[in-house]
């Protein structure tokens, strides 16, 4: 008489408990994840604790980490950045430059943009993130 052993071990690997795992991870990480970034540019703001003013309608200026000029998201070369700005200024009633820029660019790079803006005569705000409480 032959005895064999009355279970038999299936030898196939059963993905339907992978697959769920791996859509409940994709599932929690897009929803966790951030998918707002601001102007479409990728800068990192600097830090302020002043209050917050609002434009109406303001013209933004972004300056990303590889010294890219953009006004209202269209980049522009800095030799062309007055002259549009100006053909911006003299369409509105009461303009504001929103000035968006890297924090890793030199000072001096703000400065010429603003000095742009004093040469207009337009009121210049720089965009800053506020500063974390510890």
């Amino acid at each position: 008489m032959a005895l064999r052993p009355s279970n038999k071990r299936n030898p196939n690997f059963n993905m339907s408990s992978l697959t769920d795992i791996i859509f409940l991870l994709l599932i929690f990480f897009m929803l966790t994840s951030n998918f707002v970034t601001p102007n479409g540019v990728d800068l990192v703001l600097p830090s302020s604790n002043s209050q917050a003013l609002v434009a109406q309608e303001p013209i933004t200026v972004a300056i990303n980490n590889e010294e890219v000029y953009k006004i209202n998201e269209e980049e522009v070369a800095f030799e062309q950045l007055e002259p549009q700005l100006q053909e911006l200024v003299s369409t509105k009633e009461d303009p504001t430059i929103v000035l968006y820029m890297d924090k890793s660019i030199a000072v001096e790079k703000a400065i010429e943009v603003m000095n742009i803006a004093k040469n207009l005569q337009v009121k210049m705000i720089l965009a800053t993130t506020p500063l974390e409480d510890d």
